[in-house]
This record gives structure tokens, sequence and C-alpha cells, in this order.
């Protein structure tokens, strides 16, 4: 199971938001290639960069401090956030640099267009699954739809994804674990020969251990992302991997 360090990017800096809610800020450092080198001096070999402006704006804002991240590391780095369109894709996979390409909110607006989409760029656009009570939330975690977040990975069951993420908006920021409800949607999801990153809540190292040991059964969920918790110091990345191995 992979770790992958979040670098959340709003306004050119390194943030972290509580629940997805843009009043809720901490910034944590004024340069994210100094926290995306950080974390891969650690041992990441994964890098999650979001773009906060660019999932409140519908289109990509901060590409060039995420292309400055992807020259500066040595590691893949997928990214999400406004990714709206064949153009935004485009860009950032062709013009940035960036792996893997994160899809949430359009994907749910026109599940053929993002069909065909992955039918293009095989294995490298993900499906970001951000969910409230297991519903599907959208525009950058602002509206949540009445779709369930399983229903709607069952439209991707056999095209080529390089991953669904699925982060319980609930738990995200807020320290306090991932719950049991948040697995069992994830086994549910890798139980569709789907693969799952875990994302939002994990806290301490116990969380990851849960989380390498659900993998040990499901091997289809293959990463975890961790955010705050790196940057308030609960776990630290050479600690994360080795619990992830086990």
């Amino acid at each position: 199971m992979e770790i992958l360090p979040a670098i959340d990017i709003r306004g050119g800096k390194c943030v972290r938001l509580r629940q997805g809610d843009y009043g809720q800020e901490t910034v944590f450092g004024d340069d994210p290639t100094e926290m995306a080198r950080l974390w891969v001096d650690g041992g990441a070999s994964r890098l999650h960069l979001v773009d906060l402006d660019g999932a409140k704006a519908g289109k990509p804002v901060n590409q060039e401090v995420v292309r400055k991240i992807v020259q500066s590391v040595s590691v893949p780095c997928q990214m999400g956030g406004g990714i709206r369109d064949e153009a935004s894709i485009q860009l950032m996979l062709d013009d940035v640099g960036i792996d893997r390409v994160i899809v949430g909110t359009q994907a749910l607006k026109d599940p053929e267009w993002f069909k065909q989409m992955v039918q293009r760029y095989p294995n490298r656009l993900a499906l970001g699954l951000d969910a409230r009570d297991s519903k599907v939330a959208t525009e950058g975690w602002l509206d949540v739809s009445e779709t369930s977040a399983i229903d709607l990975a069952k439209e991707y069951v056999g095209v080529e994804l390089a991953a669904v993420i699925y982060t319980n908006i609930a738990n995200d920021g807020m320290m306090q674990g991932v719950d049991e409800g948040t697995i069992q949607d994830m086994i549910a999801l890798a139980e569709l020969g789907l693969p799952v990153i875990a994302s939002g809540g994990v806290t301490t190292l116990k969380d990851v251990t849960r989380l390498a040991e659900v993998s040990r059964t499901q091997p289809k969920l293959v990463g975890a992302i961790i955010g705050r918790a790196l940057y308030e110091g609960t776990i630290e990345v050479p600690a994360a991997i080795a619990a992830a191995e086990g």
C-alpha cells in the first residue's frame, strides 16, 4: 500500500482545510515545492497535489506552482482540483507533467464524457469520489448530491481507471481517524475490482496499520493519502511507509 503525502495549494501556498471548508484554513508553508522535497526525502514514492483554487474556480489555477513541484521532485505526482474538460486534462498531463489527473465533479455530472476520457488516457485518470454519509459531494465539496458513491463507482467497473480516490469529507482534516463505515465503503469499492486510494482522516500510525491490514485482504486498496497528520507531526513519512509495509 503506497503512502501519498498531500500538498493542498491555495494562493500559491501550502494549506490544509477542515472538512473542505475554505473558511477553516491553516497555512503550513509559503513554498509548496520545499514541502514536496521534504516528503520525497522522507521516502514518498508519489505525491498527491490539490489545486484548491481550481476546485472552486472549475479550472486549474495553480498550475505554475504544480509545474515547479513536478520539476523539483523525482517521483510521480497526481493532481486534482478544477479538472472539468479535456483541455485541462491535456494541460496537466502533457504540459505540466502530472502523472495522473483526478476528476470528481465532471465525472458525476457527465459519466459518459469521463468514460471517453478514460479510454483516451488509459491509466492516467483517477476518479475523485468525495463523500459525506456515503453520498457524493462536488464543486470543491460545496454541494452534496443524492448519488451513492458506490453506485457512481459501479459506472466505471471495467474501464482503465488509474485509481478511485475515496475521501470521507466529514473526516478530512479533523484529526479524528478513519472510521469503520468509511473502511467498509472502501472495501466495497475494492470488491468491484477498482484500485482504491484512501483519503481523509488518517491521523496516527494506527490508521495506517488498519488500512494496511485491509489492503492485505483487499489488494485493490493500493494507497493512502496523508495530509494534516504530516503537517501536525502526528505521523512521519518513513514511519507511515514502514507501517504500510507491515
